[in-house]
């Protein structure tokens, strides 16, 4: 099993949105390709498969990889919920929300860690597990681990990889951005260095 092909993975949550998700992901993408979990789980499912069928021409073109939150159909790839059983037939990658304290069930491709730092997108989720607890989670996990909550930066994001993370994963510092590109090119930098 592997994980995604970036050590960048951004979740999309359209309301923080300053414009169209679409247009938002597009010019991320101009900052390099990066692996996009299409969340937005508040929409319909038909609704989520007609975005991720707009998605798609875009994320593929960059080089990037396109995954689908909690999907209740099949899709190539998923990033499932604590609490979402696994897609049938299974998506060629799946990966897992996992929060302090939770396992992690056999099978998975890669996992989501958080929250790492306080995070302003999901307030509530803690306490931070911080760069001690998430070192001590990367080395005994099989798979590659995502560092998730209060990514911030280039900065936290060097920070998360030093620890032990695969890569990062961002929700707030891609969808509310003034210049999406920049963010991800600079969070790139920090975790593929």
């Amino acid at each position: 099993m592997a994980g995604p092909q970036h050590r960048l993975m951004v979740v999309t949550d359209r309301m923080m949105c300053p414009g169209p998700l679409v247009d938002r992901v597009r010019r991320a993408l101009e900052g390099g390709p990066f692996a996009l979990v299409l969340r937005d789980k508040d929409l319909p499912w038909a609704e989520r498969e007609r975005l991720a069928a707009r998605l798609e021409p875009p994320v593929a073109a960059a080089g990037a990889e396109l995954l689908v939150a909690d999907p209740p159909g099949p899709v190539p790839a998923a990033h499932l919920s604590a609490g979402f059983g696994m897609p049938r037939p299974r998506p060629a990658l799946v990966g897992r929300s996992v929060h302090a304290g939770e396992p992690v069930e056999p099978g998975l491709d890669y996992i989501t860690y958080s929250p790492v730092w306080a995070t302003e997108s999901k307030p509530g989720y803690g306490p931070a597990v911080g760069l001690e607890g998430l070192a001590e989670r990367a080395a005994a996990c099989a798979v590659p681990v995502y560092a998730l909550g209060g990514v911030t930066g280039p900065d936290r994001a060097r920070a998360a990889r030093e620890a032990g993370a695969a890569g990062v994963a961002v929700m707030g510092a891609v969808m509310r951005a003034e210049s999406p590109e920049r963010v991800v090119a600079a969070l790139r930098g920090a975790v593929e260095s």
